[in-house]
């Protein structure tokens, strides 16, 4: 079974999500920007979702974590609870 351990910020618009991504990018912490700016609980472990199989996670995220490659920052992915920035940190 293919897994994916992933960490993610949660944000309500896509110019919020970009600008994030752009500071990520540019050199800032991925965790120290996720439990600022998140608005799932998740950010107070910095984003960490954990490891999931396929079928867990909602289809544009599972998307991302199954598709993308381990350790960029994509998004931001719409979803329906908002905007994503998604960063795979391994994949089995």
């Amino acid at each position: 079974m293919t897994q994916a351990t992933a960490r993610h910020i949660l944000v309500d618009s896509e110019e919020k999500c970009q600008t994030l991504i752009d500071e990520i990018k540019g050199g800032a912490d991925f965790a120290a920007v996720a439990k600022q700016n998140s608005s799932c609980p998740s950010k107070n472990d910095g984003g960490n979702l954990g490891t999931f199989g396929k079928g867990q996670m909602v289809p544009e995220f599972e998307t991302a974590c199954f598709e993308g490659e381990v350790g960029d920052v994509q998004g931001p992915i719409k979803t329906q609870f908002g905007y994503h920035a998604v960063e795979v940190t391994a994949r089995s």
